[in-house]
């Protein structure tokens, strides 16, 4: 099996031309400590709100949250495997935190495809992270997305 075939058997591949208006994935992942503390070392983000059970606890919101960007970083996982998945190259991203997402928290991440630039090859998606339901993050990406690879 060629690297190409075990890459689209493993992940989802879209080529600008798989792509519509309105096409849309999510995945749901369970915010755990184990993330927070793997976040706060890659990042070097130790802010004591993530990290410190006493210090949240006198904070707006009484208890630890994980990082925004740990949030965000999920709609990197989407974008690069699932839609439009890898070969996909991340342009840009804009961010809104509407609400925090605490440790336990079940996010659910989704991305919708909100328009297509044929002449360049890129799309634009829409993005959100929802906790319950309920918006914690927003934003929009550009994507750079490659030909339709030979069968």
């Amino acid at each position: 099996m060629t690297a190409q075939a075990m890459t689209r058997a493993l992940y989802q591949v879209h080529a600008f031309e798989d792509l519509a208006v309105g096409q849309s994935d999510s995945l749901m992942r369970t915010v755990m400590e184990r993330d927070v503390s793997l976040f706060a070392d890659l990042s070097g983000d130790a802010n004591p709100i993530h990290l410190c059970d006493r210090y949240a606890a006198g904070t707006r919101f009484g208890q630890r949250i994980a990082h925004g960007m740990l949030t965000a970083s999920l709609v990197s996982a989407l974008l690069g495997t699932r839609l439009p998945g890898p070969g996909a190259v991340y342009l840009s991203q804009t961010l809104t935190f509407l609400a925090p997402v605490k440790i336990g928290d079940v996010v659910t991440v989704r991305v919708e495809v909100a328009e297509l630039v044929t002449e360049r090859r890129r799309a634009r998606l829409f993005c959100e992270c929802l906790v319950d339901g309920q918006p914690v993050l927003e934003g929009e990406a550009w994507v750079a997305l490659p030909k339709a690879s030979p069968a």
